[in-house]
């Protein structure tokens, strides 16, 4: 499971640049961050918004997608280890 929440490089500075373009619309909204003349604050802050939670939405896909291999490997083609018992098993019901 460790796998699962080690991100690449590229998704962790897509995940940052998301959380700094959210804190930047949110000053916006709060009018602490000063706009030139002309701009309109709730369109900018709009943009900002949803162009921060497009670029975290990589790494929640990410984790979803890892997270989704580890639980149930069967699903994507892979064996949870060696299920298959040997011929002969005396853990067997039938022996």
């Amino acid at each position: 499971m460790k796998y699962a929440l080690q991100l690449p490089e590229r998704v962790l500075v897509l995940e940052a640049a998301g959380i700094l373009l959210l804190l930047l619309a949110f000053l916006i909204v709060q009018r602490l961050l000063p706009l030139p003349a002309g701009w309109s604050g709730r369109g900018i802050a709009t943009a900002l918004f949803f162009t921060g939670i497009a670029l975290m939405l990589p790494a929640a896909v990410t984790l979803i997608w890892r997270t989704a291999q580890a639980i149930a490997p069967e699903l994507f083609g892979r064996r949870r280890g060696d299920t298959a018992k040997p011929d002969g098993d005396s853990h067997d019901a039938d022996h």
